[in-house]
């Protein structure tokens, strides 16, 4: 085979590991469902289930979650994993009336393949996703097809939930109706399940205090690299480069001094090129007072470096039209958000942001979680029933710094950590102005 020196194994590892680093994270989720009996709540928290069905939460997901970061307690979430090897899966969709609900499907590239959700207009009734390998016929009852090319794809039921008791009985029927099973056992017939039922497994490292799961492990890249390029085949115009990606995986193969090299690179790129697209203020367009936010996600097609970015600050991204994200490390000055400071944002009387869902402002600590408080509360918005609006209609909401002794305020305040913290704005079934940016977030600034 070639000579190749260390400089260039370094250099084409460096850019394979930015490349491969999504589908590797997906890869090794798939090792853990794998090994999933039947779907559950790891911890009691997390939901699992095994490769071709999904598991619910009947609740909002709680804060020691550690499995995805960037979590939001605005919807009742459901996880789940269709697999190549697991033949096709059917998921039937509930009569959501009103309420906002979405489907979110993705392949191992992070990239939508499906349409199920009231943007959409879907109609109840029983759905398949199926490999595109598959080649079996569809029975009687499904309602539409939709395909993954991939060896995995992620499914992430999210539907609305206020934050009142009332709410949180009358969506349990909908939960219930929600479910994802083989294509084997469908015999077109309605299923229900009760979620609160769900039994637990030992948490493992799906529940914490620190950061997400370590989905990728730089000192496995080779044998990694080898594995993706397998099961998730080339776009088109990608022939070539996997071509070059490949060479480095047989280099790693049949010489234990270049399996070394890069190795250490991939070691290099995680701890700084990757490490660094977890900040929000290193990715994504930048928006109006030191906002940034994507247009592109769950569609990255070759745009590899926002897939990365995604996928390390916060993987499994709607797309644009289901929910446009805004994220904030600094303030619009610049300086950096610390929990001992009190900060402001104030929407003005026709400036909440337009949506036909809801919306929310989500805090989150240095690892992109929820910063644990006696409140319980983590995100505000339009799941909240006792926002505090100025007579003008303007609504102001703060994070960080000492509880508001005024009732009135404290209704409206995020407990932060004492130290850094983000802010993270989702506007869910955004409207023209969200997508187009006519409308953006006020800026958020330190209260004296």
């Amino acid at each position: 085979m070639p000579r190749y020196t260390d400089d260039y194994l370094r250099t084409l590892t460096s850019a394979a590991y930015l490349w491969a680093w999504p589908l590797i994270n997906m890869h090794n989720r798939q090792s853990v469902m794998r090994a999933v009996p039947h779907p559950g709540l790891m911890g009691g928290i997390v939901p699992v289930a095994p490769l071709g069905s999904l598991c619910m939460l009947h609740d909002y997901v709680e804060p020691q979650e550690r499995l995805v970061a960037c979590p939001n307690q605005d919807v009742a979430y459901g996880f789940g994993m269709v697999a190549a090897e697991a033949g096709p899966s059917v998921i039937q969709v509930p009569d959501f009336g009103e309420r906002f609900w979405v489907y979110q499907a993705v392949d191992q590239r992070t990239d939508s393949f499906v349409q199920l959700g009231a943007m959409y207009g879907t109609a109840p009734g029983f759905y398949l996703l199926a490999p595109t390998g598959w080649s079996g016929e569809v029975p009687e009852g499904i309602a539409g097809v939709f395909r993954f090319d991939t060896a995995v794809g992620v499914v992430i039921p999210r539907v609305f939930m206020d934050d009142t008791a009332e709410d949180r009985e009358a969506i349990q029927p909908l939960l219930n109706g929600i479910s994802m099973y083989p294509l084997t056992e469908f015999d077109g017939t309605v299923k229900t399940v009760v979620w609160a039922d769900c039994p637990s497994f030992p948490a493992a490292d799906a529940t914490g205090s620190g950061a997400e799961t370590r989905w990728v492990a730089p000192e496995a890249f080779p044998e990694s690299l080898r594995a993706v390029l397998d099961e998730v085949p080339a776009r088109d115009g990608e022939a070539a480069l996997y071509d070059w990606l490949f060479t480095l995986t047989e280099a790693a193969a049949a010489d234990p001094h270049a399996h070394d090299v890069i190795v250490g690179a991939a070691t290099s790129a995680d701890s700084g090129l990757v490490q660094e697209l977890f900040e929000f203020r290193n990715i994504g367009t930048p928006a109006t007072g030191n906002w940034s936010t994507t247009r592109n996600g769950a569609h990255f097609g070759t745009d590899y470096l926002t897939r990365t970015a995604m996928a390390k600050a916060n993987i499994f991204v709607n797309s644009a039209n289901e929910t446009c994200y805004y994220y904030l490390d600094v303030d619009a000055s610049g300086d950096r958000l610390d929990g001992t400071r009190r900060y402001s944002v104030t929407f003005p009387s026709d400036g909440l942001p337009p949506v036909k869902g809801f919306w929310s402002l989500t805090l989150y600590n240095e690892h992109h979680f929820f910063h644990e408080n006696d409140l319980h509360r983590f995100s505000l918005g339009t799941k909240n029933t006792t926002l505090q609006f100025a007579d003008d209609g303007a609504l102001t909401l703060t994070a960080g710094g000492p509880a508001p002794a005024d009732p009135a305020e404290s209704a409206n305040w995020l407990p932060a950590p004492e130290g850094p913290f983000s802010l993270f704005l989702r506007a869910y079934w955004p409207t023209e102005a969200v997508l187009e940016q006519s409308w953006t977030p006020p800026d958020v600034v330190r209260v004296n």
